[in-house]
């Protein structure tokens, strides 16, 4: 009999919302922390910024009985000057990246929520190894970059593509693609 040790449980529900409740904002700062610190070395200490005291943070949230368990992706969004807005420090936790949907519903609450705030641009310094997605999701690039000693892309979302997201706080239930 061949007895197999079972994969890792990871719920195929998730809620996507804009961070209100403190440990979703901690969630996310300790999840960008382990990606752009620990995981990518991109900085060093911490990848805190100026941006962080008027961005929106947005997260995505792994769900246990229905229930919020723990932040698993994020991405935090701002208005640079009036109509233009950035996402910046889009993340997923290392488990999560293989769900197949959580980096695009982040992305898309993203743009919805800028456009819904009279968004007229919506950019994002993108790595590399993403820019393929964003391609998928009706994004352009406007030229290569570096960041941080990293390349990156410098891309621009179709807003078209993406309908006002009003109450970004209310959010949305998202299921995974397929099974992790």
């Amino acid at each position: 009999m061949i007895i197999e040790r079972p994969g890792a449980f990871i719920t195929p529900e998730f809620l996507i919302r804009l961070a209100t409740a403190s440990w979703e904002i901690g969630g996310a700062a300790s999840l960008r922390h382990r990606t752009f610190v620990t995981e990518q070395g991109i900085f060093t200490g911490h990848d805190r910024d100026a941006i962080d005291r008027t961005a929106l943070p947005l997260v995505a949230v792994s769900t246990m009985a229905s229930e919020a368990d723990e932040v698993v992706g994020t991405v935090r969004i701002h208005e640079d000057t009036p109509g233009v807005w950035w996402g910046s420090r889009l993340a997923v936790a290392p488990d999560y990246r293989r769900v197949g949907r959580l980096g695009a519903e982040l992305i898309r609450l993203a743009v919805g929520t800028a456009h819904a705030r009279g968004c007229t641009t919506f950019l994002a310094h993108v790595q590399m190894q993403n820019v393929a997605l964003f391609e998928k999701l009706h994004w352009q690039s406007l030229g290569q970059h570096d960041l941080h000693g990293h390349p990156h892309m410098k891309m621009q979302a179709d807003l078209a593509a993406y309908p006002p997201v009003i109450d970004p706080a209310r959010g949305w239930m998202a299921l995974t693609r397929r099974a992790a």
